[in-house]
C-alpha cells in the first residue's frame, strides 16, 4: 500500500518539473517521463480522494502564471489535452467517444500538435484587441503587446464576413532556422542555449519589454475557435478554411478521417514528414470534426472528451564514439565534443556533438569507443543522451580533460564554483583570439561580411593581426599578400572595414565578446550608459540595479572593464576610427528612486507598465516581478 508520504513526494516532484518546464525553460525529463508521473498521481487519487487539495497537480490546467503581466479571464477555458503514445492508446479514445456520441460513424478531423506556447488571440469588428496566454486555464497572461510585434497575426482581419467578435487559439513558435541562429549567438555570447525552439518562443513571448519579443522570430499557427459571433463553422475542419479566409495563419497539413486505421495512416505520414518540417511538432492532435457533437461529449475536469493527443517518440539514433575532442571557445572555455560516426538523425547525418563539461561526461560515464544513443527531439542540437554499457569494448577509455589547453599548451585553470575550465592565456591562445574575432565581424556585431574564417586564419598566421583593432590599420600591402587578394578583394576588403567604423553602440558592446552579453544585454547597456566613456563610469550597483541585468552579467562586465588588457584594446579600436553611436539618455543621479527595486501591478492609470518601468530604470531604478 502506496503511503501519503510517497504522493506527497510524486506531487513534490511533478511541482518542481513544471517550473523547469513552464517558468524556467530548462526542462529535465521528456513529456512521456512527465505524464508517467502524472498518471500515478491519478492512480494514487482514484484510490484515496481524502488526499486531494486544491494544489494537487491533477487540479491544475497548463502553464503557471508570469509575474510582470496582467492577466485576464478565458472567454472560454483552455483546458490541456490528453496524450497518448500507441495505437492501442488512439483505439481506446476512438472506442470511449463512440460510446459517449452513440454512434459509430463519428468524423475526426486531424491536425500538426506545433511544438510551442499556447496563446488565444481576440479580434472585435476585425481588429485584433487582445492576445492572452493559457495560463492555468481559465485566466491568462496579457502578452497584447508582444503579441503584436509577431509579424503573422494581422492586425486587421481581412474578407466578406468580418465577425463582431473572434476568439481564436493557436500555437507561437520559432521555426528552427531561426532557433539555430539565436541559439549561435548565444553560444558566442557564452550564455546559456535555449533547449529546443518551443523553449526559445517562450523565453521570447513572456519578455517584460515588447521591443526585445519583436527581435525574436516568433511565428503563430492557429487551430480553433473559442468565442464568435456571429455563429462559428460547425465543423473543425471548416473553422481552418474560415480563419484563413480572414487573412490568419492556420496548421498545414490537416485531414479528416473516419476509422482508427485512417489516423494511424496520417500519423506515419506525418512522422515520415517531420524531419522536412520548417517548425518543430511533436505529434498530431485527433479532434470530433463535429462542433454540436463536440458540445455534446464535453469536458472531464481537465480535458476535452472530444480530443486527444497522440506523441511521436524522439527522433533518436545508435552510433559510436571515435574520440573526444576539446573545442576551445573564444573566452578560454574548453568544452568536450564527441567525435561521433556520421550517423543520419532527423534528416541530417550528425558527426559531433557536444558533451558540454568534464562533469557530464563523468556523470554519464561516456567513454571513447562506447556504443551511445543521441538524440536530437526537440533539440535541434545533437546531445548524447545515453551509454549502451552492453556494447562497451573492452578496450573503452575513460576520458579525461587535458591539464593544457589543446590551441596553446598553456595550464588551464578550474574557477571555483564554476563549472568550466578554461585557458588563462587570452592575449596569445590562437583558437581564442580567432574564436572572438570571429564573434567581432559577425552579422549581429560589426557586420564586416567579408572577413570569413578562413581569411581571419591567414592574417593570423600571418602575425597580422593579434587584436580586434588591427583589422582597422590593415594596409594594402598586407591584404595583397593573403591567397587569392586582387585588386577588387583588396578594395572590398578595405571599404568594408571603413563601413564598419561607424557603428551602433549596443553593436559594438556585443562585438566586445564580454561574456553573458548577448545582442539583447548590449542594447540594454547601450540604452542605460549611451555612451562607451559612460559604460566605464557604471558601477556594479549601477549594473544590478538596470532590468534584464543579472548579478552575472554585471560581475562579468565590470571585470572585463576593469580589465587593463580590455580598455587598452577599446582604447586603440577608438583611436583607430571606429565611432560608437551615441544615444540619448535621461538619468537622474542621486534620485530617490536609485538603488531600490519596484514591482509593478495593478492598473496604472498615466503610464503603460513598460513606460513606468523605463521611466524608473532612468532614475536609477530596477523593475522586477
Amino acid at each position: 500500500m502506496t503511503s501519503k508520504d510517497v504522493y506527497d513526494g510524486l506531487c513534490e516532484e511533478i511541482c518542481r518539473h513544471d517550473k523547469l518546464y513552464y517558468v524556467d525553460h530548462k526542462p529535465e525529463i521528456s513529456d512521456q517521463e512527465y505524464d508517467a508521473l502524472f498518471k500515478k498521481v491519478e492512480a494514487l487519487e482514484a484510490e484515496h480522494s481524502e488526499w486531494v487539495t486544491p494544489i494537487s497537480p491533477t487540479q491544475r490546467v497548463g502553464e503557471m502564471l508570469s509575474s510582470g503581466f496582467k492577466t485576464v479571464d478565458h472567454a472560454l477555458p483552455m483546458l490541456s489535452l490528453a496524450n497518448t503514445y500507441s495505437k492501442e492508446e488512439i483505439e481506446e479514445f476512438i472506442t470511449r467517444v463512440v460510446k459517449l456520441a452513440g454512434h459509430d460513424d463519428v468524423v475526426y478531423s486531424v491536425e500538426l500538435k506545433m511544438d510551442g506556447i499556447a496563446v488565444s488571440l481576440r479580434y472585435e469588428n476585425g481588429f485584433f484587441v487582445r492576445a492572452l496566454t493559457r495560463g492555468d486555464g481559465k485566466r491568462g497572461d496579457d502578452i497584447t503587446n508582444n503579441a503584436r510585434t509577431i509579424r503573422s497575426i494581422p492586425l486587421q482581419l481581412y474578407g466578406e464576413s468580418i465577425p463582431e467578435v473572434l476568439e481564436v487559439r493557436g500555437e507561437v513558435y520559432m521555426p528552427r532556422k531561426d532557433f539555430e541562429a539565436l541559439n549561435a549567438e548565444r553560444a558566442e555570447a557564452e550564455e546559456d542555449m535555449w533547449a529546443n525552439p518551443r523553449n526559445a518562443a517562450a523565453g521570447s513571448l513572456k519578455l517584460i519589454d515588447p521591443k526585445q519579443t519583436a527581435k525574436r522570430p516568433l511565428e503563430i499557427a492557429l487551430y480553433s475557435i473559442a468565442e464568435m459571433t456571429p455563429q462559428a463553422p460547425q465543423s473543425q475542419h471548416g473553422s481552418h478554411v474560415f480563419l484563413n479566409s480572414l487573412g490568419l495563419p492556420t496548421l498545414l497539413h490537416i485531414a479528416k478521417c473516419h476509422s482508427v486505421d485512417e489516423i494511424w495512416e496520417y500519423a506515419s505520414k506525418i512522422e515520415a514528414l517531420r524531419p522536412s518540417l520548417p517548425f518543430d511538432i511533436d505529434g498530431i492532435v485527433i479532434k470530433v470534426d463535429s462542433i454540436s457533437e463536440q458540445r455534446r461529449l464535453g469536458y472531464t475536469g481537465k480535458n476535452p472528451r472530444w480530443a486527444v493527443a497522440y506523441k511521436f517518440a524522439a527522433e533518436q539514433a545508435t552510433t559510436r564514439i571515435r574520440d573526444i575532442t576539446v573545442q576551445v571557445g573564444r573566452t578560454g572555455t574548453l568544452t568536450p565534443v564527441a567525435e561521433l560516426e556520421p550517423t543520419l538523425l532527423a534528416g541530417s547525418t550528425i558527426a559531433r556533438a557536444t558533451l558540454h563539461n568534464e562533469e557530464e561526461v563523468a556523470r554519464k560515464d561516456i567513454r571513447i569507443g562506447d556504443s551511445v544513443i543521441i538524440e536530437k527531439g526537440g533539440d535541434v542540437i545533437p546531445k548524447v543522451v545515453r551509454v549502451l554499457p552492453e556494447k562497451r569494448p573492452a578496450d573503452s577509455q575513460v576520458w579525461t580533460m587535458p591539464a593544457t589547453c589543446p590551441a596553446c599548451g598553456t595550464p588551464v585553470q578550474r574557477i571555483e564554483g564554476e563549472v568550466a575550465v578554461r585557458c588563462p592565456n587570452i592575449q596569445s591562445c590562437p583558437t581564442q583570439l580567432l574564436r572572438r574575432l570571429t564573434h567581432f565581424v559577425s552579422k549581429h556585431a560589426m557586420n564586416i561580411d567579408t572577413l570569413g574564417e578562413k581569411i581571419l586564419v591567414q592574417l593570423i598566421d600571418k602575425g597580422f593581426v593579434k587584436s580586434a583593432a588591427d583589422l582597422f590599420v590593415l594596409t594594402p600591402e598586407q591584404l595583397y599578400q593573403l591567397e587569392g587578394f586582387k585588386d577588387r578583394a583588396v578594395s572590398n576588403m578595405l571599404k568594408s572595414l571603413d563601413a564598419a567604423r561607424n557603428i551602433e553602440l549596443s553593436r559594438f558592446l556585443f562585438a566586445l565578446g564580454i561574456r553573458y552579453v548577448g545582442t539583447g544585454t548590449a542594447e540594454l547597456l547601450a540604452q542605460r550608459a549611451g555612451t562607451i566613456d559612460g559604460l566605464t563610469k557604471l558601477s556594479y550597483e549601477d549594473l544590478i540595479a538596470i532590468d534584464g541585468i543579472g548579478d552575472k552579467v554585471a560581475v562579468a562586465v565590470t571585470e572585463f572593464l576593469g580589465d587593463p588588457r580590455q580598455q587598452q584594446e577599446i582604447q586603440r579600436l577608438l583611436d583607430a576610427g571606429v565611432v560608437p553611436q551615441e544615444l540619448e539618455t535621461q538619468s537622474f543621479s542621486g534620485h530617490p528612486f536609485e538603488g531600490k527595486t519596484f514591482v509593478l501591478t495593478g492598473t496604472l492609470t498615466q503610464f503603460t507598465r513598460t513606460d513606468a518601468a523605463k521611466q524608473i530604470k532612468q532614475r536609477g531604478g530596477k523593475v522586477t516581478g
